[in-house]
């Protein structure tokens, strides 16, 4: 089995590649050594590889800033993706992608399944929106992975933040009437791999779109108050700050949140036995996270 996992220094393109090293052929890649928004570049690296599977770990993040970086969010959301898509179909590799809660407005009052209508509010979910689309016009067997909320042991992440910024101040007041799923970056990763095996295994294999994130839901208050309680009994920090819940309304930024950022996790599990990501035990161990 030969994989290419593309944003390989990733909070998800790392953990893939820590599990995968083990038991396939794995070409691993950073934006340096595969920009996926030159096409060139993708039919070169990917046709001379030919890979079985490619895992587009690779995004454009950075929420805020798409909103002034619109031609470059959706060159690496959009553009890449289908580059990918149209160099797997030639070679007939299975393409595996991730995308995002941000697809969603975020005003519905339930938890969002994958046949749910989108309606991006940012250009961040707009351009993912868009590299969706263009992977499922281009691509025969594809799996795009919803997830919401990703932290982990590398890159940057909300985990990480909340641990650093205890650090010097006393008090701290978090958004708490948006909410979603934290999800582990490592449980991200075994999911695409949990997908992987069962096509490797020849099972019945539905492409299309599937959501996994963490569970129980909560908000980013209540999410933060998690973390300073690990971080409180696994001894990570001198002191925890004391938090507030404050309205979204109270803190204002260049690209509109989804209040309602809960993904529906029913159709990868009868898919792929996939079950949520546990993103409490995660926190287990914080001291990964400093």
């Amino acid at each position: 089995m030969k994989v290419l996992i593309t944003g390989c220094n990733g909070q998800v393109g790392s953990c893939l590649t820590e599990r995968l090293i083990a038991e396939a052929e794995v070409l691993a890649l950073d934006s340096k050594r595969l920009d996926i928004t030159d096409r060139e570049a993708v039919f070169s690296i990917v046709s001379e590889f030919k890979p079985n599977y490619i895992i587009n770990a690779a995004a454009y993040t950075a929420v805020d800033r798409a909103e002034q970086e619109i031609e470059l969010s959706y060159a690496v959301n959009r553009n890449g993706p289908l580059n990918l898509a149209q160099v797997a179909k030639e070679i007939g590799a299975v393409l595996l992608h991730i995308s995002t809660d941000y697809v969603f407005d975020g005003d519905g009052g339930n938890p969002y399944k994958e046949s749910d209508k989108t309606g991006p509010k940012s250009v961040y979910g707009q351009s993912k929106l868009a590299g969706e689309r263009a992977i499922a016009e281009a691509c025969p067997k594809y799996l795009i992975l919803r997830t919401a909320w990703v932290f982990g042991e590398h890159g940057t992440n909300f985990v990480k933040t909340m641990l650093r910024v205890a650090e010097s101040r006393d008090e701290l007041s978090i958004v708490g009437d948006q909410f979603g799923g934290p999800t582990y970056a490592g449980d991200v990763a075994g999911a695409l791999i949990t997908m992987i095996q069962h096509v490797e295994q020849g099972k019945d294999t539905k492409w299309g779109v599937y959501h996994f994130s963490g569970m129980p839901y909560a908000s980013w208050f209540g999410f933060a108050s998690a973390i300073f309680t690990a971080a409180e009994q696994q001894q990570v920090l001198a002191k925890i700050p004391t938090l507030s819940s404050i309205p979204t309304s109270a803190y204002p930024t260049p690209a509109k949140r989804p209040a309602n950022s809960r993904l529906d996790c029913f159709k990868i599990e009868k898919q792929f036995g996939i079950k949520p990501s546990d993103w409490l035990t995660a926190l287990n161990n914080i001291q990964a996270y400093k």
